[in-house]
C-alpha cells in the first residue's frame, strides 16, 4: 500500500474511503474479527487520515473504532452528552451571537460555527482524566471562516479585547501550518461566565483543508503536475520518510511497529540557524533533529546548541528552538546509547543500520561460529556438496551471498538450525525440540515437552494464569518463557518457529498467580469496601489495590490478586459485575 502511495497518493483516498465503509458496516462481520480490524484501524488508518489532514474521515474512523472497541464506554459517552444538549447548544448561540455583533461593528464578513467534539476526542480527555466532562468548553468549539488572513489576525485581536485570553492556549497554525496542511489561529479566552471557551479562526481554504486534507488540495491543483508542486512534496515529507524506513527495514513486523509509533506522535516545530523549519515529534532530541537534517550529520554529530546555548544530546527539543548541530569529520560514529535517547524511528533505524553495517564482519564471524557448532551438534561434515547446498539454501531465504546469510544467524535474525533443516533431509536431523516421551517435571506449575530441568519464567506482556492457553518460547539464557496462545508478541516471535515449544499446565492447588483487574465504577459510599468484601467470601489473597476518583466522579480500581486458576478469575470478575455502580470489570494483560 505505502509503495502505491509514492507513486500516487490517491491511492491512500481510496482505501480510506473503503475502510470507512468496512466500518459503517462492521456490524455485519463475525464478532472476533470485528475487534481486529477496529483496532487496525485506529492504530494505522485513523493516523493517516489525520497526518492527511483529512478531519472528516479522521473523526469517523475514531468514534466507528471506539464504538466496538470499548462499547460501554463509547455508549456512556453518548449518553451523558445527550443528557446536556440542549443546554450546550443554548450556550453555543449566545456566544456565537456576542462574536456575530462584535464582527458585524468592524465590518468583518464571516461565518461563525459551533462545532462538537467528536466523542472519541472527549473518551481521551476522560481517560487521561484531564477534564471534567460536564465543562462545557471540553464538549464544542467556536469555528470563525473569514475570506482572508488578514481578517483572521483582526477578529483574533477583537475576541482578545472582549474576552481575557488564557495564557499559553495559543497556537498560531497559519504563520506555522501542520505537517499535514492543516492552517488555524487557535485560541482559548475566558468568557464572562468564567468559564475557558477554544475558538478557531480561518479562511475558507483553510477550512476545505483542514476538512478534506491533501483531497481538497488535489481539487485545487488537478490541472498541474502535482510531482512539480514543491509545497505538496513538503507536506508529504512523512510519507517519504516512511517509505525511506521501508526500504531499510527488511522485517515487515517491525516497520509496522515503527509505522504506528511514528504516525502518533504530536509535533514540535523548531528551526535551523537559517530559519528552515523543521517538524519533529514531541520529545524529539538534537540526535533526532540532527538525522532529520542529514544521515552524515547524525552520525557525525558531537554536539548541539539550542538557542545558541550548548545543550546536552538528550535535551527535549520545544517548539521555537533554534538548534545547531555541531560535527566532526573525526567523528566515530552514533553511540550505542544514543538509540534510548532518539524519539523518532527515522534517526533509530539509521543508528541501527550504522552499526549493522561496522560490525558486518565480526557477525559474519560469529554467524559462521554458531552454524559448525551446530552442524557438529549433528555430527554433520564439510564438504563441496554441502557449501553448494548452502548458497542454494541462502537464496531462498532471500540472500544475495552467503556472507549475508551468516550475518544474520550472527546477530540473531536467523538461526542456525533453520539454514541447517533446508539443505539435509529431515529425516536425517532432528529438530531442536525433539518429539520423544517427555519426563515428567513439574516446575511452576508448567510441564514443558522434550526438555527437562529447564527455567520456567511468566511473560509479564500478557501473564498466563492456569486456564489460559499458553506456548512456550525457548529465550536465549532465560530457559522457556511462557506466553498466552493468543499474546500479540507470538505473531513476532512466530518467525522462529523452531524455538515454539509446546507447553501444558499441571493441575495443583499449591501454587498461585498474579493477576491484575480494573474495575471502573460509578464512585459511591464503601464502594471498595464492598470490592474487598467479594475478594474475602472467595478466600482471595489481594496483592495490592489502588483507587482514583476523577473529575467526573468515576472510580477506577486496579486490583493485584493471587489466584490459582482461571475458573477463579472468571467468578471473581463476574461477581464484582453484579455489584451495584460497577461499569466494567476486565483482567488487566500487562502490569
Amino acid at each position: 500500500m505505502f509503495l502505491a502511495m509514492a507513486e500516487d497518493v490517491r491511492v491512500i483516498l481510496i482505501k480510506l474511503a473503503d475502510r470507512l465503509n468496512n466500518m459503517r458496516t462492521l456490524q455485519y462481520i463475525p464478532p472476533h474479527k470485528r475487534l481486529k480490524v477496529a483496532r487496525e484501524t485506529l492504530e494505522i488508518y485513523v493516523p493517516i487520515a489525520n497526518r492527511l489532514g483529512i478531519s472528516r474521515i479522521q473523526w469517523e474512523l475514531e468514534d466507528l473504532s471506539l464504538r466496538y472497541l470499548e462499547p460501554m464506554k463509547y455508549k456512556g459517552v453518548v449518553n451523558r452528552i445527550a443528557k446536556n444538549r440542549l443546554e450546550r447548544e443554548s450556550y453555543v448561540e449566545s456566544i456565537k451571537e456576542i462574536i456575530k455583533k462584535e464582527i458585524q461593528k468592524v465590518k468583518i464578513e464571516a461565518e461563525i460555527q459551533g462545532r462538537p467534539k467528536n466523542i472519541y476526542s472527549i473518551y481521551k480527555k476522560m481517560e487521561k482524566g484531564e477534564k471534567d466532562f460536564f465543562q462545557i468548553y471540553d464538549l464544542i468549539a467556536i469555528r470563525i471562516i473569514c475570506n482572508s488572513v488578514r481578517d483572521c489576525y483582526a477578529v483574533l485581536g477583537l475576541l482578545h479585547s472582549i474576552w481575557k485570553p488564557m495564557p499559553g492556549r495559543f497556537k498560531d497554525y497559519i504563520a506555522m501550518p501542520k505537517s499535514n496542511m492543516y492552517q488555524s489561529l487557535h485560541t482559548t479566552v475566558v468568557t464572562p461566565k468564567g468559564e475557558p471557551l477554544e475558538i478557531q479562526i480561518r479562511t475558507w481554504e483553510m477550512h476545505k483543508t483542514a476538512e478534506y486534507g491533501i483531497a481538497a488540495h488535489w481539487k485545487y491543483k488537478e490541472k498541474v503536475d502535482l510531482k512539480k508542486d514543491k509545497k505538496l512534496e513538503e507536506r508529504l515529507s512523512w510519507l517519504r520518510q516512511i517509505l525511506e524506513w521501508q526500504k531499510d527495514l527488511k522485517d515487515p513486523k517491525e516497520f509496522m511497529e515503527n509505522l504506528k509509533i511514528g504516525l502518533f506522535q504530536d509535533e514540535v516545530f523548531t528551526f535551523t540557524p537559517k530559519g528552515d523549519v523543521k517538524i519533529l515529534p514531541l520529545g524529539s532530541t538534537p540526535i533526532d533533529f540532527a538525522y532529520l537534517i542529514h544521515t552524515d550529520v547524525g552520525h557525525r554529530c558531537v554536539g548541539a546548541k539550542v538557542n545558541k546555548k550548548i545543550v546536552p544530546l538528550d535535551c527535549k527539543l520545544k517548539s521555537g528552538d533554534i538548534v545547531e548541530i555541531l560535527t566532526s569529520k573525526s567523528s566515530r560514529g552514533p553511540s550505542r546509547d544514543w538509540l534510548k535517547i532518539a524519539k523518532t524511528s527515522g534517526a533509530k533505524n539509521r543508528i541501527r543500520i550504522w552499526f549493522k553495517k561496522e560490525m558486518r564482519e565480526e557477525n559474519i564471524q560469529k554467524g559462521k561460529e554458531l552454524f559448525e557448532k551446530e552442524m557438529e551438534k549433528y555430527r554433520i561434515e564439510p564438504s563441496s556438496e554441502l557449501t553448494k547446498k548452502l548458497k542454494e539454501a541462502s537464496i531462498e531465504l532471500g540472500f544475495t551471498e552467503l556472507e549475508s546469510m551468516f550475518e544474520n544467524i550472527g546477530y540473531g535474525k536467523l538461526t542456525s538450525y533453520q539454514v541447517l533443516s533446508k539443505i539435509i533431509p529431515q529425516e536425517k536431523i532432528s529438530p531442536i525440540i525433539p518429539l520423544v516421551k517427555p519426563k515428567k517435571r513439574i516446575d511452576q506449575g508448567i510441564r514443558v515437552q522434550g526438555i527437562n530441568d529447564v527455567m520456567i519464567r511468566f511473560s509479564r506482556c500478557c501473564n498466563p494464569v492456569p486456564g489460559d492457553e499458553i506456548i512456550g518460547y525457548i529465550t536465549r539464557g532465560r530457559g522457556v518463557s511462557i506466553h498466552k496462545a493468543d499474546c500479540s508478541n507470538i505473531d513476532f516471535i512466530s518467525a522462529e518457529k523452531d524455538r515454539l515449544v509446546k507447553v501444558e499446565w499441571i493441575k495443583t492447588e499449591e501454587l498461585f498467580y498474579p493477576v491484575k483487574v480494573k474495575i471502573i465504577a460509578d464512585d459511591r459510599s464503601n464502594l471498595v469496601s464492598d470490592i474487598m468484601l467479594i475478594f474475602s467470601s472467595l478466600k482471595i489473597l489481594v496483592s495490592a489495590i489502588n483507587a482514583i476518583t476523577d473529575k467526573n466522579n468515576i472510580a477506577n480500581i486496579d486490583v493485584t490478586l493471587s489466584i490459582n486458576n482461571l475458573d477463579q478469575l472468571q467468578e471473581i470478575i463476574k461477581k464484582i459485575k453484579k455489584t451495584k455502580s460497577i461499569l466494567t470489570v476486565k483482567r488487566v494483560k500487562t502490569f
